[in-house]
């Protein structure tokens, strides 16, 4: 049953109902959407009963475990997604050139990642932005963003996140190396059982008592346990104790090429592949996003590491 429609209140941002609306479609709950956009759930409910009171209808379906929408809800959602991305585009193109981002952007960055693959990407963020200082901090955690005061942080590996806004930036391919000292002279293993007769280190981040490799014409995939003689959180730290011999590692195909080349390890199996890692630049949901943050992932994206744009 329809409700006759009513005027917004003054002072009432008619975007930021539908806004609220639509988050609360894609969140899936009232809670998981007063998370994403930093607000209350109370806050949210008003919202979403004032879009209902403003447009006349009802637009969910609620229950004590999932809500639904109803016929007039989908209508609106669909509408609302393609205002919103229109006023988006509006807001973009209003600014333009002028927006000139200035002040101080803080960025968390994984340890390795952070002091290699993307100096050179932020280097062009601070030489195109002269107002602009960057606090580059270099942490393998994920970090409360509202609560560190953190604009972004670039992470390796899934995110579970869904208050959290992420943006792929790309992948790292893996691979299985190991010493040559390791191998004594013996023929480099071919398949996963070989591998799983060696001795072992983990990357505790990503594996610790399990590998899964892919064949990388067959799409065929093995696993097989290990016992690793050495775990550590630290990629540097796992291809220094490969290349001492300690055991067979997996990671990152970028970290392992220069000791490839000069020998001091060995591409085990090497039609096999662990899945890649992906990476991606996670934010806070904000309706207005600062022109600091714009501007750096956009040279985030425009400047990826040949190593994730899988060359």
């Amino acid at each position: 049953m329809t409700t006759p429609a009513l005027p917004v209140a003054a002072g009432t941002d008619r975007m930021l109902l539908i806004e609220t609306f639509v988050r609360i479609v894609e969140a899936g709950s009232l809670s998981a959407a007063a998370a994403q956009m930093g607000g209350t759930q109370p806050t949210v409910s008003r919202r979403l009963q004032l879009l209902e009171r403003t447009m006349g209808v009802r637009l969910l379906k609620r229950s004590t475990h999932a809500i639904r929408l109803t016929e007039d809800g989908q209508r609106c959602y669909e509408r609302g997604k393609e205002l919103l991305a229109t006023f988006q585009s509006f807001e973009s193109e209003v600014r333009g050139a002028g927006d000139e981002p200035a002040g101080m952007l803080r960025v968390v960055a994984p340890h390795v990642f952070g002091q290699d693959q993307f100096i050179e990407p932020l280097a062009k963020y601070l030489k195109r932005y002269p107002n602009m200082r960057v606090e580059w901090l270099l942490h393998d955690r994920m970090p409360d963003l509202i609560a560190e005061n953190v604009d972004c942080a670039i992470r390796v590996g899934a995110v579970t996140d869904p208050s959290v806004i992420a943006v792929k930036l790309g992948e790292v391919p893996r691979i299985v190396v190991a010493s040559p000292d390791l191998l004594a002279g013996g023929p480099v293993p071919q398949d996963p059982p070989e591998l799983a007769r060696l001795p072992w280190l983990a990357l505790r981040t990503f594996y610790r008592t399990e590998v899964t490799l892919t064949h990388c014409g067959s799409g065929d995939r093995q696993s097989f346990d290990i016992q690793p003689r050495l775990s550590t959180d630290g990629l540097h730290a796992l291809r220094n104790s490969a290349i001492q011999g300690l055991g067979v590692a997996l990671g990152s195909a970028w970290a392992m090429q220069d000791d490839l080349a000069a020998g001091r390890l060995v591409h085990l199996a090497p039609q096999w592949r662990a899945d890649a890692l992906p990476v991606f630049l996670v934010y806070a949901p904000s309706r207005f996003q600062p022109a600091r943050l714009r501007r750096f992932i956009e040279i985030m994206r425009e400047h990826l590491p040949m190593e994730l744009a899988g060359h």
